[in-house]
């Protein structure tokens, strides 16, 4: 594959040590290409001094941060290569996000991600030797125009997203005891009860702290010891499984919706001319989309569904997927649809068989794949197990959702600023859709407070959260000689119509990436749904 990473199928590249080799030989060049293609506005540069928030109180304080944190423009090559990869969407908020009232709350408050977005620009901009003098960064105004002015919140925010840059870019070049002054900071002047950019940063803080405990040889976070770790990862499971949490996502971000309409849809289109319908889900959880499907099979009158069968797949030990059985078996009484439930329970994905699904000759097969495979990206012989399997079924249509993030690069800086931007997004729409519940929305942050710790803490095979794009999976498939599939006019039009039922429904965007749906937030890609058959 043209990604390797050791063993790993799905990881970066040659390509991108290359042109890290590159940034290296061309440094200062590098830089002023970065600085002009953020077009910062001179006319609108205003000089002042460094805002101070608490942890930093003094001039002489001040002075030895700058001195600290200041990095040759060379150690900067990776994060400011990353950060240009942003440059089309910090123009487009400068020229029509910040002035559209549709996306954003109020013409001048700007959403978490753009908060980022501004101080990943301020960051470059003050990283420039060019904007230092006596040891002092010059802060100049990074918005184009139409901005207008920020709130104290929104720049104090920023100030902390430049801390919390700076923290991970020194932690990059291995200089622990520097990091943990700006991390210090970062923390004392947020927590995971603050703003939605105040929490993202308490939980990014909170996991380059672990990664400089492990990387100068001590322990992680002390609440991960004897009895507190047990106790956590019990109430980490809880989450997973809670059902009540389950359903108010469901109900309240539009996301699973959007997909499941589309998802269930192609499947629909694809198992036409079939009067008995297998689907093989991967991940069935709760059910939501084998309902949904149901539903749409009972409608079918011009050719009445004789059968249908669901095999989840799941690990031994999974009482979930009997109870959702019972549920299943229940609904589609209720319907009058003829149905059928079978879970393929194994203790490791290695032991799956394709004689395990018991395939009839006249079945029409989808294979439902929700999130599943990423989970298979640090262990190559998984992935290749499951899909031999796959490929031998040979399914008329396999449905694939998979996160639209790349959080399997080792570089670690560029990790981490990927990570930042992604989770900011996802942070955004939590704090929106919500905003009243606020027991729910603390539950689910503190499971992707888990993801982010994964990706910014650990490494090597403890590194399992390895998000990769559409594009690395479409390379893979074609290993498999799979091929894309499309979703009609139709079911794009109407999961359209699903996202504009929910309250904060225009802040969810569906775009299209080829003939996959990237389901997004303000315009960040979150999900991906892909299509795909064999040949």
């Amino acid at each position: 594959m043209e990604l390797l990473e050791g063993n790993n199928p799905l990881s970066t590249t040659e390509h991108e040590q290359n042109q890290q080799q590159q940034q290296h030989q061309h440094g200062n060049n590098f830089y002023n290409m970065m600085l002009e293609e953020f077009n910062f506005e001179p006319a609108l540069r205003q000089t002042r001094q460094f805002q101070e928030t608490r942890g930093l109180k003094n001039k002489q304080q001040l002075e030895n941060y700058n001195k600290q944190v200041l990095l040759p423009p060379s150690s900067l090559a990776s994060s400011l290569e990353l950060l240009s990869n942003y440059r089309s969407r910090f123009k487009s908020l400068m020229g029509k996000n910040i002035s559209n009232n549709e996306t954003c709350v109020h013409p001048h408050k700007l959403s978490t991600e753009e908060i980022m977005r501004v101080a990943g620009a301020r960051y470059v901009q003050n990283s420039s030797p060019s904007h230092c003098h006596d040891n002092f960064c010059i802060p100049t105004h990074p918005y184009g125009f139409g901005l207008g002015v920020l709130s104290e919140e929104e720049n104090r925010d920023i100030e902390l997203v430049q801390f919390l840059l700076a923290a991970a870019e020194i932690v990059g070049c291995q200089q622990f005891e520097r990091a943990s002054i700006l991390l210090l900071h970062c923390q004392w002047n947020t927590s995971s009860g603050g703003s939605p950019v105040q929490r993202v940063i308490f939980h990014f803080a909170q996991a380059l702290r672990e990664r400089i405990n492990s990387e100068m040889g001590g322990k992680g976070r002390m609440i991960l010891n004897g009895p507190q770790k047990n106790k956590e990862w019990e109430m980490i499971q809880e989450l997973v499984l809670d059902t009540c949490i389950a359903v108010k996502c469901h109900q309240k971000i539009p996301f699973n919706q959007v997909m499941q309409f589309a998802g269930v849809q192609a499947i629909v289109e694809h198992v036409a001319s079939k009067t008995k319908v297998h689907l093989i889900d991967l991940d069935i959880g709760f059910g939501v989309l084998a309902t949904a499907l149901m539903q749409a099979l009972a409608e079918r009158h011009e050719r009445p569904v004789e059968l249908l069968k669901i095999t989840a797949i799941g690990l031994i030990g999974k009482n979930n997927l009997q109870e959702t059985g019972k549920r299943l078996v229940s609904f589609a009484e209720s319907l009058k649809l003829p149905f059928s439930y079978k879970t393929v329970c194994v203790t490791d994905i290695m032991e799956l068989k394709e004689e395990q699904f018991k395939i009839d000759d006249d079945e029409a097969v989808a294979i439902h794949a929700p999130y599943i495979l990423r989970t298979m990206v640090s262990n190559s012989d998984y992935l290749e197990t499951l899909m031999r399997v796959i490929r031998k079924i040979k399914p008329c249509i396999m449905i694939v959702l998979e996160m639209e993030a790349n959080h399997n690069t080792p570089s670690f800086v560029n990790r981490f600023i990927e990570a930042l931007f992604f989770f900011s997004a996802y942070f955004d729409c939590i704090g929106s859709c919500l905003e009243q519940d606020y027991q729910c929305r603390t539950r689910i942050e503190a499971i992707l407070s888990e993801g982010i710790r994964n990706i910014v803490a650990m490494e090597d095979r403890e590194r399992t959260v390895r998000n990769v794009k559409i594009d690395v999976w479409r390379r893979f498939f074609a290993r498999y000689r799979m091929v894309e599939t499309g979703f009609s006019e139709s079911s794009v039009y109407q999961a359209n119509l699903v996202a504009k039922n929910f309250a904060c429904g225009n802040f969810c965007t569906l775009d299209k990436n080829g003939k996959c749906l990237i389901v997004g937030w303000k315009g960040t890609p979150i999900h991906s749904i892909s299509a795909w058959k064999f040949l």
